[in-house]
């Protein structure tokens, strides 16, 4: 009987290894599986929330929010506190101009 190679004799570990290794996965599915429907949760909790659509007017205050953060973060903290109050008192668009000015 002729002798079988190292490199058929490695090839056939590696091919073994990689059987075991698939097992294992499949092994971890159904684990994964199974602790995600005893969880308590029931199929519509589960369920992925749809993106909410955003309004005009929604999208206009997001715009406004991140232009005022935005201004904001440049400033120091004295001049923060004046926007803030400046905010407050007169709305984000005056707190805004305000930023922008003490900025630049």
């Amino acid at each position: 009987m002729p002798r079988k190679s190292s490199g058929a004799r490695e090839l056939r570990r590696v091919s073994n290894a990689l059987k075991e290794l698939a097992g294992a996965f499949q092994g971890l599915g159904s684990v994964l599986a199974a602790a995600a429907s005893s969880n308590g949760a029931s199929p519509a909790e589960t369920r992925q929330r749809t993106k909410p659509r955003l309004t005009l007017a929604w999208r206009r205050a997001l715009k406004l929010q991140g232009a005022y953060m935005g201004t904001m973060r440049g400033l120091k903290p004295r001049q923060r506190a004046h926007v803030k109050k400046l905010r407050a008192a007169k709305g984000v668009r005056a707190a805004i101009a305000a930023a922008r000015r003490m900025a630049g």
